[in-house]
């Protein structure tokens, strides 16, 4: 079945899903100034503290919390290439950057930075509960076809393009086009991209990157250099593939906006965007908020009865795998291989809709078995191919614990869309008032207009209205001319926060 993607824009948010065979497998959310991604953009920092003790630096860009900057991330002209370990593989982190991996580092880093010195910075990784933004002085450049590093002058093939002829071809094409400074990762989106393709990708990369130079030149005080695509388009630019047979999107302005850059950049799938006008919400549609709201439980339950749970820690996430209200048919050791089996794949499609990260523990069923520990950790990195993060599976121990890492570079799904429960201390989550809001805007959407109702009244938590009053006004405005009647949002003091009611008003 052909993939599709699907893009819903708000004034208070937008989400970007990519439907493979009919179910979710992959999804992005970013609301208007409060979650926004910072990976990929570009900003004028100044060092404000070198730590000899950590060879590290904290870096001010303009943001609440100063920003992390690693010596294996600062460029040394000196050993430049040296010390670092380009891998031939796009680094699938959000918006398929690549980053450099530190081999030895030579020269200490209180010898390359010191205090109140201006630099080139570019997000790696989104500041994430207390910790600032970590940065990079290895600007990379993504394009739709090649990834341009203008610090190194390493040329390599994403691995993931496994044909020797084909990569051989595009090798050729870049030891033509590539510039004179500066190197390039050939990403997998380039694989059967013609010379012309890719010499554009090549050549607006490169101006790009004068340009940001000028910029850098120009600016007199730190903050932001040049800005990453909007989420929309970034979620374009990664998520497509062969597979994409339809780009939906549900806002007129956006879908304008997304046909243009469709025509610039991939021009063969211009006729494939198209906009969205029933009545019935996009999401609704094709069931993905039902997915969302799956994927912020913490139970997880399998087609067979068994069951997943998954829990979020600042610095891991565990999995646990029970077998539930499944019984198998054969034996013991059979319907735990089953259950084990069929977690492996509702696990992997969790961690890349959670968007989880950092260090991940799966407690799996114990096997007496050794094959079928060795068919579950099989299944588990089959699975994980799927995923555009980058994950490293250590293996299961005796106990059935299979650790892994994946790459965390925004916070996530559970983190932006909830809050600490200030019922539980803590100890559990409830939805952010801005969540509740924005159901209780899909729920008056769906109800669509109503024959003869001059007005709605919704009674919610006070922290629910006073959202809506203070930061929600655009999407109900918004609604208030689409619906053709006006809202009002009236506190009950005994609601819980996300408890609502909705009524209507009779002419």
């Amino acid at each position: 079945m052909a993939s599709k993607i699907l893009i819903n824009i708000r004034p208070s948010q937008s989400r970007v899903a990519y439907i493979r065979d009919g179910d979710l497998s992959e999804l992005k959310i970013e609301r208007l100034g409060v979650n926004k991604s910072l990976v990929g953009t570009v900003f004028l920092g100044r060092v404000l503290r070198v730590l000899p003790g950590m060879q590290a630096a904290f870096v001010d860009i303009g943001l609440q919390r100063a920003a992390f900057l690693y010596v294996g991330d600062v460029i040394d002209e000196q050993q430049k290439d040296a010390s670092i370990d380009w891998q031939e593989t796009e680094n699938k982190s959000e918006n398929d950057s690549i980053y450099p991996v530190t081999k030895e580092v030579r020269t200490p880093i209180q010898n390359l930075l010191k205090e109140g010195q201006n630099l080139l910075v570019q997000v790696a990784k989104d500041p994430i509960g207390t910790k600032g933004a970590r940065i990079t002085t290895h600007i990379s450049l993504p394009g739709r076809f090649v990834v341009y590093m203008p610090s190194v002058s390493h040329v390599g093939v994403s691995r993931k393009i496994e044909n020797e002829q084909e990569r051989e071809r595009l090798r050729a094409i870049i030891d033509i086009c590539k510039p004179e400074k500066g190197g390039l990762i050939v990403r997998t989106a380039a694989e059967g991209a013609n010379r012309e393709d890719i010499e554009n990708d090549v050549d607006y990369l490169t101006r790009l990157y004068r340009d940001i130079q000028k910029n850098y030149q120009k600016r007199k005080t730190v903050g932001v250099v040049k800005e990453e695509l909007e989420m929309e388009l970034r979620a374009l630019r990664d998520m497509v593939d062969e597979e994409v047979s339809e780009i939906i999107v549900d806002e007129r302005e956006t879908h304008k906006k997304v046909c243009r850059f469709v025509n610039n950049f991939m021009p063969h799938l211009k006729n494939k965007v198209s906009y969205y006008k029933d009545p019935e919400p996009i999401f609704d549609q094709y069931g993905i908020d039902l997915e969302i709201s799956r994927s912020l439980g913490r139970k997880v339950w399998l087609k067979s009865g068994g069951y997943i749970i998954i829990d979020e820690a600042e610095a891991l996430v565990a999995i646990d795998v029970n077998t539930g209200s499944y019984v198998g048919k054969k034996d013991l050791e059979d319907t735990i291989l089953q259950t084990n089996l069929e977690a492996v794949k509702e696990i992997a499609h969790q961690l890349i809709i959670r968007n989880c990260g950092g260090i991940i523990i799966v407690d799996f069923i114990d096997m007496e078995k050794e094959m079928n520990r060795e068919k579950v950790l099989q299944t588990l990195n089959e699975e994980l191919e799927k995923d555009r993060a980058r994950t490293t599976v250590f293996g299961m121990s005796s106990l059935g614990l299979v650790e892994m890492t994946r790459k965390r570079t925004q916070a996530s799904l559970v983190k932006s869309l909830c809050q600490p429960c200030s019922y539980c201390e803590g100890k559990g989550y409830t939805k952010k008032e801005s969540t509740v809001a924005n159901e209780i805007f899909r729920q008056l959407e769906r109800e669509g207009v109503l024959d003869g109702i001059r007005s709605s009244t919704v009674d919610c938590h006070a922290k629910v209205a006073d959202w809506v009053y203070e930061d929600g006004n655009p999407m109900l405005e918004y609604l208030e001319l689409k619906l053709n009647r006006s809202i009002l949002f009236s506190v009950d003091v005994n609601s819980h926060l996300e408890q609502f009611e909705i009524h209507h008003h009779e002419n």
